[in-house]
């Protein structure tokens, strides 16, 4: 460790520097004079020069090494492509809902959830009330089995009645709706898009406890992937079928 401390050194410009000090000693008794120690103090002065340009060529060199770093890391990073669906497991499942039920926005369409889920006040309010008191939702738009306008009657329309975002809340759409698939679809504020809360009915997506189906897994689908437009349709096809 000391040898490579010593190496690192800049030992022609110390020398140097001996050689002005000795030289200005000299001069001072009167060992040697002034047309001796005037030469001296140019060379140090170009020896100096000359290791300063040193080392600003140095410097140059590794900036130029760090742009062009600077460069491969950001073409790296464009051509990484994030994931279209994030998996969320039962240790991420609540905040992961909280997050992204309080940053959207706009028109919202809650298609084919369970209504068993919001019947505990705990789960309600953890669930269900944040779009509620969020300021940014415009409508909460609720696409659900017909077998569920008993629940949505007697527990759950009367709870939301209590809270004053309760007036976005729409009339459900009731349909026949087959128990596979699941979502929350609204507008970011986070990304600036459209994404979803994508779930399953069934194991092992859902465990039923209590008599209640409760998500176990779901997807987060991100801004800009290509089962949105899918999720979107699906949705409408029921709104067609309503109208006519």
């Amino acid at each position: 460790m000391k040898t490579k401390k010593l190496l690192k050194l800049e030992w022609d410009a110390i020398a140097g520097i001996v050689a002005a000090v000795a030289a200005i000693v000299l001069h001072l008794l009167h060992v040697v004079d002034e047309h001796i120690v005037l030469p001296i103090m140019l060379a140090l002065m170009a020896l100096l020069f000359i290791n300063f340009m040193r080392h600003a060529r140095s410097n140059e060199l590794t900036a130029e090494q760090v742009d062009r770093t600077a460069h491969a890391v950001n073409r790296m990073q464009a051509a990484l492509k994030h994931p279209d669906v994030i998996l969320v497991g039962p240790l991420h499942l609540r905040a992961t809902n909280e997050r992204f039920i309080r940053h959207m926005s706009g028109d919202t369409i809650w298609f084919n959830v369970c209504l068993s889920m919001y019947k505990p006040q705990p789960l309600f309010d953890a669930l269900l009330r944040p779009a509620l008191d969020n300021p940014q939702v415009t409508t909460i738009q609720f696409v659900l089995d017909e077998s569920q306008q008993p629940l949505w009657r007697e527990v759950i329309q009367p709870r939301i009645a209590q809270y004053p975002g309760g007036a976005k809340v729409l009339e459900p759409r009731w349909h026949r709706l087959s128990r596979t698939v699941s979502y929350i679809l609204a507008h970011s504020q986070l990304s600036g898009g459209t994404e979803a809360l994508l779930s399953f009915w069934g194991e092992p997506f859902m465990a039923q406890t209590t008599g209640q189906d409760v998500p176990r897994f779901i997807f987060h689908v991100q801004r800009n992937a290509e089962i949105l437009p899918h999720l979107l349709e699906l949705e409408q096809r029921y709104v067609r079928s309503h109208s006519e």
